[in-house]
């Protein structure tokens, strides 16, 4: 049971992927938890899993093929996702289950309608990643009664689970057991990059009722349910690894997400760690603000954005990291996009600090993992320089009138000596 099973490479979407080592006792715990909070035990041999994930990849191997065989129910597997082809799928063999990430939701959702489009038996959408415009939008139109998010990690022991179709929320820790429950959210300040620890004794601060902060799970070596079997490299293993987190002694892995547990314990996904940016003194949650460009979307968007990524743009002799939008337009648009009513739309619903300061349009198309989760790595390297390449716009307000400029040569370097107002 210890042993190790396979060796599942992490997605990479804040870098180079590493091998985690998935031991026994994880592949048959993802298979039995799987089925048991979120489905009936008398319908598990009825039960017709269809997945279109690639299987080298953590959600599909032990959500998917796991729980199924557990359960002695059916997969239904294609080899690669196709939005065409998806609900037709689902139609022909008579699919009861989907396993999904967020963005393969979105793909669905950003297709035409068709009035085929609730001709299915799907009764749960099984995964992680969702973001709450697209759960509502998804479920109005497609029609599936239950939606089972969860949130785990590939390499991780903090799992959490969400089987009471609460929206938007990846999980539920009970204020009966949060003392003693294994997995806490501490205290994380975004400034200084680190946890944040109580100058007396050292030890982190647990979060309270919606506070934003590091998920984290304890490690305990003789318990196989907490043990954390790490990475192939050890020096990558240690670095998610924190100790003397809540008592001298203690060991708690690493998410690198933040999350909030509200009053009743409901746990909801915030950012990722090396996504949320600091600008003008102000914490900016990326996910925050890309839900923001998706929120007055209907079909393949408001504005004509198909995709969208945020992260921060670092500008010389600038304190912090500015905000950046890297999107990418719809066939209809023509590649132009309304900038104007895009920013009134923003300013409405963000703080100004949140807002973007800068537009890229991606003439390439977004970069994207295998399971369809967005690379920004490459996207905060380029920052604005990325002008060279792509549009990209300056929301100018130097003038005192805001408006959209397209960034060149020029304007970039007036940027990055301090002649423009940021």
């Amino acid at each position: 049971m210890t042993s190790t099973a396979m060796h599942i490479y992490t997605s990479g979407t804040t870098g180079l992927p590493k091998a985690a080592r998935i031991h026994h006792i994880k592949v048959i715990g993802s298979g039995v938890a799987m089925p048991t909070f979120y489905l009936n035990a008398s319908e598990y041999t009825q039960e017709r899993f269809y997945i279109s994930m690639p299987l080298f990849h953590s959600a599909a191997m032990l959500v998917g093929i796991a729980s199924t065989v557990y359960m002695g129910g059916t997969v239904v597997l294609r080899d690669k996702f196709s939005r065409s082809n998806f609900w037709k799928d689902c139609r022909e063999h008579n699919v009861t289950t989907i396993q999904y990430i967020g963005e393969l939701l979105r793909y669905l959702v950003n297709a035409p309608p068709g009035p085929d489009d609730k001709a299915h038996n799907v009764r749960l959408a099984l995964g992680n990643g969702l973001r709450p415009d697209v759960w509502a939008a998804f479920q109005t139109r497609f029609g599936v009664p239950r939606i089972g998010e969860f949130y785990a990690s590939t390499e991780g022991n903090a799992t959490l689970l969400n089987n009471q179709n609460k929206f938007g929320a990846v999980g539920f820790i009970s204020p009966l057991v949060a003392t003693k429950y294994p997995v806490k959210l501490a205290r994380y300040d975004v400034a200084t990059d680190a946890l944040v620890r109580d100058p007396e004794s050292g030890l982190c601060i647990e979060c309270s009722a919606d506070e934003k902060g590091e998920l984290l799970g304890q490690i305990i070596s003789d318990d196989v349910t907490r043990r954390f079997d790490g990475y192939s490299n050890k020096s990558a293993t240690e670095k998610k690894v924190v100790r003397d987190v809540f008592v001298k002694g203690d060991a708690y892995f690493r998410s690198g997400d933040l999350l909030r547990r509200d009053a009743e314990g409901y746990v909801y996904f915030v950012d990722r760690i090396g996504d949320t940016f600091r600008w003008k003194g102000e914490n900016v949650s990326t996910t925050e603000v890309e839900e923001m460009f998706e929120a007055g979307a209907s079909g393949d968007g408001r504005f004509g954005i198909t995709e969208v990524s945020v992260y921060g743009a670092a500008i010389e002799g600038c304190d912090g990291r500015a905000g950046m939008a890297a999107v990418v337009l719809g066939e209809k648009t023509g590649g132009e996009l309304d900038l104007v009513a895009l920013r009134a739309h923003l300013r409405e619903n963000l703080p100004p600090y949140a807002a973007p300061l800068f537009v890229r349009i991606l003439t390439g198309g977004m970069e994207v993992t295998a399971t369809f989760k967005n690379r920004k790595v490459s996207l905060k390297e380029e920052g604005v320089r990325a002008y060279e390449h792509d549009p990209v716009y300056f929301r100018d307000e130097s003038k005192g009138v805001e408006a959209f400029v397209r960034v060149d040569e020029e304007l970039y370097a007036k940027i990055n000596g301090g002649q423009c107002k940021l």
